[in-house]
């Protein structure tokens, strides 16, 4: 092992400081121990960190050389890679774990991709392993949310979805699954959940998740997720090319079932209720219409002005329900509105929320992830535009065409509780045509790995 350390040290002296972000340089036959040894450019360690780019510039660079190096090896077909802790092992397992994944299961096994084993290489010092298995479970869950969202809206319909999260929590200490069907929804009197599901044939479930981290008696933070299996719009049908990755619009359901995974994983000493209702968009003969008026479950009268905006009206009964819980404080997350991704594309999740506090804990998580967060208006002139009829409570979009995703916050507002609250608009963040250093092509199942930081930060 010595004489591997000598001559690997000579090489590396050779290749200099040259090596920039993304670069990679391959050695092989250094010693009977490692077939190849991959080097990868970091940058200068003393380059300044830009503060307005809201990010750990050193974590996500310790992220990206790592995904690369890996990545250089597993193209060689080799069977386990050793990764050095970059002196951010968290950092490091999180690049290479989401690196190696994709979601690939539906290939010919010939063609599908080797994922190699992968683990720590410590040098007989294993003071960063915790620290490695903390980036490994993390990247792990957001790997889960990007199968779930990627996966075809025939192969994972409401029904498949709930199957596979019960699957998914089997054996995991102190998570309680249950899965709801139509009539248990109709029994709470989901009717704007209810009206979106009644166009497709695929029957709703709603999916309930329950983490007992401390005492069962403590609150639970709630997390609710937008379970569309496919969204075509309804009868204010899509275009072929807007409902092409319409999938991806179960994104926020994956995101937080794999967060509710993570923490779990990490035995996370806190109490979280994961909420998600389930089914798909469709112009069937008795799917809604505009014009449609339903009334939600806390009882407020919604007019459906468009179709397509059905996101907002599952979410709203699945934040009433919450309500009955007793939240600590919710936090939903959603492929919500167009309008978002319009206006932060994919570099960061737009939040709105009623809790200073909890965004400053947000933005940090986010910071430290370099999954970024942005923070937008909740202004009640936002909720004016949703109240203008003189026929109903609200309507599903607000009266102007601009601030699409305002107003959308401002609808999920009206069932809310009297409790801190955050609103996650990921449409801009889900996929698949974003271009990420660290993640093969597909949904990206962001937010996970901030959602995860978030609750532990506040542990």
């Amino acid at each position: 092992m010595a004489n591997f350390f000598f001559s690997f040290c000579l090489k590396v002296e050779v290749v200099g400081n040259n090596l920039d972000l993304t670069k990679v340089k391959l050695f092989y036959d250094l010693s009977d121990d490692y077939s190849a040894v991959a080097v990868v450019g970091l940058k200068k360690p003393n380059q300044e960190e830009d503060e307005s780019e809201g990010l750990n510039n050193l974590k996500e660079r310790i992220r990206i050389a790592a995904a690369d190096g890996a990545h250089a090896l597993q193209n060689l077909k080799v069977d386990e890679i050793e990764v050095d802790g970059f002196q951010d092992a968290e950092a490091a397992a999180e690049g290479v774990t989401l690196k190696l994944w994709c979601y690939d299961e539906h290939k010919n096994e010939m063609d599908k991709l080797k994922v190699p084993k992968v683990k720590l290489y410590t040098g007989g010092c294993n003071d960063k392993d915790d620290q490695w298995k903390i980036g490994v479970v993390k990247g792990e869950a957001q790997n889960i949310a990007r199968r779930f969202a990627d996966a075809p809206a025939n192969l994972m319909t409401p029904t498949i979805f709930s199957e596979n999260a019960k699957k998914l929590f089997e054996g995991v200490k102190s998570v309680n699954v249950t899965v709801h069907d139509k009539k248990w929804i109709e029994s709470q009197k989901m009717n704007t959940f209810l009206s979106v599901s009644k166009g497709s044939g695929e029957p709703p479930t709603f999916l309930e998740i329950k983490y007992t981290g401390k005492s069962a008696e403590s609150s639970p933070i709630v997390l609710v997720g937008k379970g569309i299996t496919f969204d075509t719009g309804g009868v204010n049908l899509k275009t072929a090319s807007g409902m092409l990755d319409m999938r991806g619009d179960k994104g926020g359901a994956a995101s937080v079932l794999a967060t509710t995974y993570g923490i779990a994983k990490l035995n996370l000493p806190i109490n979280v209720t994961t909420l998600i209702p389930l089914c798909e968009n469709m112009p069937g003969s008795i799917a809604n219409k505009p014009g449609d008026i339903i009334k939600a479950m806390n009882g407020k009268t919604v007019r459906i002005d468009n179709t397509d905006a059905e996101g907002r009206l599952i979410l709203a009964d699945a934040l009433h329900y919450a309500s009955t819980l007793k939240p600590e404080f919710i936090v939903d997350v959603a492929t919500l509105t167009g309008a978002m991704m319009i206006a932060l594309g994919g570099e960061a999740t737009g939040v709105f929320t009623n809790s200073n506090s909890l965004w400053k804990q947000l933005e940090e998580a986010g910071r430290y992830t370099g999954d970024r967060v942005w923070r937008l208006p909740l202004w009640k002139s936002y909720g004016k535009q949703l109240k203008s009829s003189h026929m109903v409570d609200l309507t599903n979009i607000g009266k102007s065409s601009a601030g699409g995703a305002c107003s959308a916050a401002a609808f999920l507002k009206e069932f809310v509780p009297p409790v801190d609250w955050m609103h996650l608009d990921i449409a801009g963040v889900m996929g698949p045509s974003l271009d990420n250093p660290y993640l093969r092509k597909g949904m990206t199942g962001r937010p996970t790995r901030t959602l995860i930081e978030f609750l532990k930060s506040r542990c």
